[in-house]
Order: C-alpha cells, then structure tokens, then sequence
C-alpha cells in the first residue's frame, strides 16, 4: 500500500473516530441527566408538594402561634400499614378537637407481630388535599425508619396544628374535619444492613471479652 493510501486511510480513521465521539458525548450528557432527574425527583417533588399543599402535604414549623378565632376543627387520624410489613398500626385516640393556632400532641402505635426484627418507614398525607397547605407539624415520625425488635411495641407522637390563616381563605370556609393517615412500609435494605451488621458486632464484642479475660489472668499471675 503507498503512503498516500495510508495517509488517506489514517485520516479516514481519525474522521470516524471523530464521529463515534460526537455522538458519544451527548449520550452520555442525556444519561448523566436522566440520572439525576431521578435522584432528584423524590425531593423535588416533597418540596413542590410542601409549598404548595398538593396532595394533601402538610406544611413543618418549629412551634405553633398559638390559638386563633373561636372556630374549631375535628383531626382524625388513620393508620394503615403495606401487607409485606407484619406489624399492626394505630392511632392510640381515634379523633381530637382544636381551635386554628393551637399546638397538639397525638400518638400512634406500632407493634412487630413477627418473629424477627423489622424496620419500617412511614408515610403521610392530609385529606382534605386542599387543608394540606394549612395542616402544619412541628414534630413527627414520618420519613424516619422504626426499627423495632420482634413482639415489642412502640408510642410515635406527631405534634400539629392548623394555621391561622386557613381562616382566612374563603375556599376553606367548609372545612371542619381534617384526616392526617399514616402508612408504614417495609424498609427492606435496612433490615438487610443491620442483619449483616449483627454478626460483626457479636465477634467485636466476643474478641472484647476475650481480650478482657486474658487482662484478668495477667493480673492473677502478677
């Protein structure tokens, strides 16, 4: 083959490779970005939902204004819990009474039915969806994983209230009940951590009395 040809062939070379990286880059830029649309979908979409009260999601605050106006509301809570968890969930008081403004405090239980550990997470949301942006909790279990040991029980407070100025909004002139539900899910991959965990922190606490034992024997031969 004469120079010329290799030359020809080395340049057509480096023209298709040329190629193959001008599509290549962009593909990656698309996957890159699908990526993080879906790493980033969940919070973006509880930030929507938290400023806006869609879906009957609350608003969170550090403490409550305190009471407001004579009119009252009924908060009723609901507790239900996916089937792959064998747990049983409940809200301790079925319903409580409040006026706008004032702090509450209400309880749910929990309790593992199973033989073994399991760790759950909760969900909530507020119906109806459109008191969601007026529903405000101060403190709650939610989002948080509960772990709890086989046949034991747990008390979860959630502390809330109903903002002031839902009083004010004349499209919520006929709200008097409002219903917080919870949902608690199977968090799969923690029971899975601590369960692989637990082996570790057996032989770390058997080598410390091993160790602890062996000091014991020095000292009795001293």
């Amino acid at each position: 083959m004469s120079g010329q040809a290799l030359q020809t062939a080395s340049q057509a070379s480096r023209a298709m490779r040329l190629r193959h990286v001008r599509v290549v880059v962009p593909l990656l830029g698309v996957l890159v970005a699908m990526a993080s649309l879906v790493y980033y979908a969940v919070p973006l979409y509880r930030l929507f939902c938290q400023v806006t009260g869609f879906g009957g999601t609350v608003q969170r605050a550090v403490a409550a204004p305190g009471a407001a106006g004579t009119r009252t509301f009924t908060i009723r809570f609901d507790a239900d819990v996916e089937r792959g968890l064998p747990w049983t969930f409940r809200p301790v008081s079925r319903e409580v009474t409040i006026r706008a403004g004032e702090e509450r405090l209400a309880h749910y239980r929990a309790r593992n039915r199973s033989k073994a550990a399991l760790t759950g997470t909760a969900t909530f949301n507020v119906t109806p969806q459109k008191a969601g942006m007026y529903f405000v909790k101060v403190a709650c279990f939610c989002f948080s994983k509960q772990r709890l040991e086989a046949g034991r029980s747990v008390d979860m407070p959630v502390s809330f209230y109903v903002d002031p100025a839902i009083l004010k909004d004349p499209n919520l002139r006929d709200v008097r009940t409002i219903t917080l539900s919870y949902t608690f899910y199977r968090a799969r991959g923690a029971d899975q951590k601590a369960a692989a965990a637990t082996p570790r922190a057996k032989s770390s606490q058997s080598a410390a009395l091993r160790l602890a034992a062996a000091r014991a024997r020095r000292r009795k031969t001293q």
